[in-house]
């Protein structure tokens, strides 16, 4: 495990990282050119996967206003230039739409076991083309989840049979994209693989 990073606003307690995970710790920029990427991609975005103790993940709802409005996602966003690297992109998205701190980046979680990382997608417009990483993050608690209410509108706590019928109860949760459904129920089953491990 990585020494604690420092997050970038003074006031947010540290993170660790899993050596797996060296591979994202530096900037977009950095990562785009290495990975020959930055001629492909217009940017990187992060997306990150929180369970709680009754193993249920996190899920929070686009504002009514948005694009994709009212559809469920994990929390994330785009990697800005001024994140020191893209793992502390995640965390700051992490604070910035669900108001929970970052504790430690455990692993990558792709769209199922014969997949590799990253999401390629196109802006809401189609005229950008994007590339998500998502990452299994444990937080310091997940009793303090709050939305900002100018880009999401809610946010739940959801089993896998739920993610999978898009429903709890009698409420339906339709999940942004299948790319991020297959995300989430593949995040669920290496929680399962690592648990039993």
């Amino acid at each position: 495990m990585s020494e604690p990073h420092e997050q970038q606003c003074a006031t947010r307690p540290p993170f660790t990282i899993d050596d797996s995970l060296k591979t994202w710790d530096m900037s977009a920029k950095d990562w785009l050119v290495s990975n020959q990427k930055d001629n492909e991609w217009d940017g990187l975005a992060t997306a990150s996967v929180v369970f709680n103790s009754h193993g249920q993940v996190l899920i929070i709802q686009r504002a009514s206003q948005d694009s994709m409005p009212n559809k469920w996602e994990l929390p994330g966003g785009g990697v800005d230039d001024n994140d020191s690297t893209i793992l502390h992109a995640a965390a700051r998205e992490l604070w910035e739409e669900a108001g929970l701190y970052a504790k430690r980046f455990t692993h990558v979680v792709t769209e199922g076991p014969n997949r590799g990382p990253g999401d390629v997608f196109p802006n809401s417009t189609e005229t950008k083309v994007w590339c998500r990483f998502a990452f299994h993050v444990e937080v310091y608690s997940c009793d303090s989840v709050r939305v900002d209410p100018h880009e999401h509108q809610d946010f739940l706590w959801a089993s896998e049979e739920e993610i999978r019928n898009q429903m709890i109860g009698s409420r339906e949760i339709p999940i942004t994209r299948e790319s991020m459904k297959a995300l989430i129920l593949e995040a669920f089953r290496l929680r399962k693989a690592r648990m039993q491990s």
